[in-house]
């Protein structure tokens, strides 16, 4: 698989090998508690470095036979420290030519406009390299933040996903916010 690198103004989002596993630990290390009320509940073996290895060597399998999109995400300044991540992952091919986007950010760099930017650029790989139709996007309604981030990308609401996903240990309601790519 080539070096999947890609450059926006301000961050370059990558498709990370085994070889950086220790930096997403360190990610999700510093984010533990911020991300919990956002994620599923997570065990202890999450937070080691091998089972970001572990990850890291699915994720590229999946990566190369285009099934999946996860790009993690350096402000151009710092590429030795990851600030987030995103995932256009499920990609269902065929008649439907779909995907679920999925997002992560730093607490210390929400609201700067990194997860738009990011976002942004995953659309026109998934759109243009890809081929997709459909993206589709899943925020937890008390998600003020993250719903702004999908608008302002051209998602629209098809809806409310009722007890959609266990976060935190609960079942939340979930806005289905979808893009289209009316080029395919």
């Amino acid at each position: 698989m080539k070096h999947m690198i890609y450059d926006t103004e301000r961050l370059t989002l990558k498709v990370l090998d085994t070889s950086s596993a220790k930096m997403v630990l360190d990610y999700y290390l510093r984010n533990r508690s911020f991300l919990g009320a956002w994620e599923p509940v997570r065990n202890e073996k999450f937070y080691t470095k091998a089972y970001h290895e572990e990850q890291l060597e699915n994720d590229r399998s999946l990566i190369e036979n285009k099934d999946l999109l996860r790009l993690w995400i350096f402000k151009k300044n710092d590429e030795s420290r990851i600030i987030g991540t995103i995932g256009f992952s499920n990609i269902v091919r065929g008649a439907f030519l779909s995907c679920y986007l999925g997002y992560k950010l730093d607490q210390d760099e929400i609201n700067q406009g990194y997860m738009t930017e990011a976002i942004q650029k995953g659309i026109d790989i998934v759109f243009n390299e890809y081929g997709l139709h459909r993206i589709e996007a899943n925020v937890m309604p008390r998600n003020q933040r993250s719903l702004r981030v999908t608008e302002k990308l051209g998602f629209y609401n098809e809806g409310i996903a009722q007890r959609y996903l266990k976060i935190n240990g609960i079942w939340e309601d979930h806005v289905h916010m979808v893009l289209l790519n009316d080029r395919v």
